[in-house]
């Protein structure tokens, strides 16, 4: 196996626990908050920066300024001058591109399927759900009542949305910004393995 999936996620649509049962079955690595850890010790930067960081859109107007700077290349001194939450993409950025060039992995957010766009070897994936799945599951698994998970929810799907949205040309949660999305709250958590899975390994045989 030598493919490298990325896997967009609506907040408690299951994406990383499917992520993670994905890899576990294939036997490769799944990279999440695993990622930041990677990128803080390759830039330098200290975790808790990259955490703080993590899939939050900027307010700064300074963002404009320096936006394309990727597109074209930066130099050193533009580089300096650009602000921390831009450096810190810049960072997981150029630590995706070095984890999947090591290996078959799955990749859980932060805009690596447009960091993998020129991998052939690459299958993006976007997993969402119905609302009162999402609801039950964070009421649960942060033991908060109905309308707090509500809360939690729009406003983490905002900040995703944002971010990939300002970083990348695509649209977040559209289906044409991905390979396959599928509604994890149709087939359950491990229904949805079963099937990424199988369209996993239809994608390794149309490829030999």
């Amino acid at each position: 196996m030598d493919t490298i999936i990325t896997i967009g996620r609506q907040f408690g649509s299951a994406g990383r626990e499917i992520g993670e049962k994905v890899a576990e079955h294939f036997g490769i690595k799944c990279y999440d908050k695993e990622l930041l850890t990677r990128a803080a010790k390759e830039s330098g930067f200290c975790e808790e920066m990259l955490a703080n960081h993590d899939e939050r859109p900027t307010n700064s107007f300074l963002y404009n300024l320096v936006m394309d700077t990727y597109s074209f290349g930066y130099n050193a001194s533009s580089f300096v001058e650009m602000p921390i939450s831009q450096k810190v993409f810049l960072a997981q950025f150029d630590t995706i591109k070095k984890i999947a060039q090591e290996g078959p992995c799955i990749i859980v957010g932060r805009c690596a399927d447009y960091a993998l766009s020129d991998f052939a070897n690459s299958i993006h994936l976007f997993i969402y759900a119905e609302e009162n799945a999402r609801i039950r599951r964070i009421s649960k698994k942060y033991d908060v009542n109905e309308n707090k998970a509500r809360d939690m929810i729009l406003k983490k799907d905002k900040q995703r949305q944002s971010y990939y949205n300002y970083y990348t040309s695509k649209k977040w949660g559209r289906a044409d910004s991905y390979d396959l999305c599928i509604s994890s709250s149709v087939l359950g958590v491990d229904g949805t393995v079963k099937l990424i899975c199988q369209y996993i390994q239809d994608f390794e045989d149309s490829r030999k």
